[in-house]
């Protein structure tokens, strides 16, 4: 069995960062300066993606403009990996220890979740990882599909855990299930919308989830 892992805005704090960026490149290249509110409803997505949603009139080549500028003050303005949101890596080593696999599907780039994960530590943590600008974006279930190949699971053997409705969307589209998580980027109800398992307030009540703690059971068993 094996859970999957949004990673921004699930078990990284990182939405405040990805604004600030996100403003700034917006006004490095003389675009209007997006509100926070509109910065936060394309998080999740891969970066060509997200842009082009939040910039609908620009090109190709204005695209790839932002997405550059983005991405060097993102790595400029780092001090360091965002915090992980409390109790996630109690959880993460939680269900772990009840023999689950791990994995993280995630709209950052391989060199942005690489980097993150090497200054966190945790290079070694997950059993396996895809980016978006390695295959196909959010709610493309593409990344979950190789996740499962990869680690050859069946979907009846897969949770997907996210903050947005695009982390769910992608489950549906996967046919795996999905649990949500209420403190990130979009609302519980949006979430609700894709049939989760369940929505949580706080990461350590995965682990007392009956629908978590069935599948340490089938792994361990």
């Amino acid at each position: 069995m094996i859970i999957i892992f949004d990673w921004d805005g699930t078990l990284c704090d990182s939405i405040d960062h990805i604004v600030e960026a996100m403003q700034g490149a917006a006004r490095a290249t003389g675009l209007p300066v997006p509100l926070p509110a509109a910065v936060r409803e394309i998080v999740g997505l891969g970066l060509p993606q997200a842009i082009s949603q939040l910039f609908p009139e620009l090109s190709d080549a204005e695209v790839k403009q932002l997405a550059a500028s983005y991405s060097k003050l993102y790595v400029s303005s780092d001090q360091g990996p965002a915090p992980m949101y409390p109790g996630a890596m109690e959880t993460l080593q939680g269900l772990r220890d009840t023999g689950l696999e791990l994995a993280v599907a995630t709209g950052k780039s391989r060199r942005g979740l690489d980097r993150v994960l090497a200054g966190l530590g945790l290079e070694r943590f997950f059993d396996s990882t895809r980016c978006a600008d390695e295959t196909h974006s959010k709610p493309h279930p593409r990344m979950l599909n190789e996740i499962m190949s990869e680690r050859g699971k069946a979907a009846n053997e897969v949770i997907m855990v996210g903050d947005t409705e695009f982390d769910l969307a992608m489950a549906v589209n996967a046919g795996v299930s999905s649990i949500g998580v209420s403190y990130g980027v979009h609302a519980v109800e949006r979430l609700q919308s894709h049939g989760p398992l369940a929505i949580v307030d706080a990461l350590p009540e995965l682990l007392q989830l009956p629908a978590i703690q069935s599948l340490g059971v089938e792994s361990t068993g």
